[in-house]
């Protein structure tokens, strides 16, 4: 029963009562779990590689949640510095040539979203109290967005934004077979014949921040970068008389130091292109090799074709690859036979060293790979059928790992 000498309390007033916090702390800690499947229902995310979004995507969406729920709480207004960092990350959105309107949609989208999942979820008590905060909310969104407008005006005039937009636009030019005509006398901008092209793939959140990996990259002199659905390009120019190999070693040097025994945080396909019009074909070849990497999680970062030629020859038979990885569809009810198998090719079709790793008697091996046989019609220790099997084998690998260069 309310009190007849208090007056109720309405709209943003309600917010500010006592009785709120304790709602406000469960909201937040709902808010705060929804996070991790967040990205994977909205667009401007699903183009983006993983670990950009698992690490600075995620970092900025924490900090706005937290940001948001401290104003709902105290009703002061953030401050500029309370919002320095999320501003700075939109512009790491723009330096990596995301469109300003594109950057800002996102706050939309991720509010709408966040909001919506939390209405859904809400008891009717915190519903009406989540009524009230949409105000705030709205209020919060656009202080945020205005901020970062803000930033992105003052530096369109900066001439180094406009230097990072005339490499963007070259990085573009060459990658897609197009001549930077345009820039090709400019001497700030001085664009080599010859580029290592390197394809990076992300790995999650194994290496750090994904634009840690990316300043190390952009400070090689006369480097391109580009960023796609899977991570980042870099077109590094080649010196003359260097076949690539020079300039891998340099760019070997300035990533990170894989940690012993852990599974690299990322891979790195690489091709050298002699002249400008090699470049498209050597960026289509070490997207291959970089999503090699990744679909069969190599231990090794860098991807040659010298390394994987058998599997560069599977993995670009789009026509072939479906059928392939289907020869091995009769051993998905018997998971003993595909582990033997597995273990049989990986150990160079060695039957003594199969039966070792998988602690069996060797006889036990032979009954197994008997009956895979009899299941595939392909025979392992026949060496024709034996190339068929691992070359279905690495094709379901790939299929199962969403293989897309």
């Amino acid at each position: 029963m309310s009190d007849p000498g208090k007056a109720p309390l309405i709209g943003t007033d309600r917010l500010r009562a006592p009785r709120t916090v304790p709602v406000f702390d469960d909201l937040h800690c709902k808010v705060a779990s929804m996070i991790d499947g967040f990205y994977t229902v909205l667009p401007p995310y699903q183009r983006l590689p993983q670990s950009l979004v698992e690490t600075d995507f995620a970092h900025g969406t924490k900090l706005n949640v937290d940001l948001f729920f401290e104003y709902l709480r105290s009703g002061a207004e953030p401050s500029e510095e309370d919002t320095r960092e999320l501003v700075e990350l939109a512009m790491e959105r723009m330096r990596d040539g995301t469109p300003l309107p594109e950057v800002l949609d996102r706050y939309r989208l991720g509010a709408s979203f966040l909001w919506e999942r939390l209405r859904e979820s809400a008891s009717p008590a915190e519903r009406e109290l989540l009524l009230d905060a949409s105000l705030v909310l709205l209020k919060y969104v656009t202080l945020v967005t205005g901020r970062i407008a803000g930033a992105a005006t003052q530096r369109s005039h900066d001439p180094r934004w406009e230097l990072l937009e005339r490499r963007r636009g070259i990085a573009d030019a060459l990658l897609t077979g197009r001549d930077p005509i345009e820039w090709a006398n400019d001497p700030v901008i001085p664009v080599a014949d010859a580029f290592l092209v390197a394809v990076f793939r992300l790995c999650g959140t194994r290496g750090g921040p994904a634009a840690a990996l990316r300043h190390r990259v952009e400070a090689i002199a006369g480097v391109f970068l580009r960023l796609d659905a899977g991570g980042w390009t870099a077109l590094i120019p080649l010196l003359p008389g260097d076949d690539g190999a020079a300039t891998l070693t340099a760019l070997t040097a300035r990533m990170p130091a894989q940690l012993p025994g852990q599974p690299p945080p990322y891979w790195v396909g690489v091709c050298a292109a002699r002249s400008r019009a090699e470049i498209p074909a050597m960026f289509a070849e070490s997207r291959v090799l970089a999503e090699l990497g990744r679909c069969l999680a190599r231990r090794e970062i860098l991807c040659r074709r010298t390394n994987l030629q058998f599997e560069y020859t599977v993995a670009v038979s789009d026509a072939a690859r479906p059928g392939l990885a289907s020869v091995l569809a009769p051993l998905d009810a018997q998971p003993m036979l595909a582990e033997t198998l597995e273990v049989f090719v990986d150990s160079g079709f060695n039957q003594l060293a199969t039966a070792r790793q998988l602690s069996v008697h060797r006889n036990t091996v032979t009954y197994r790979l008997s009956r895979v046989h009899e299941l595939t019609g392909l025979d392992p220790h026949r060496p024709a059928d034996a190339m068929t099997l691992s070359a279905a084998r690495l094709a379901r690998r790939l299929e199962s790992a969403d293989f897309a260069p």
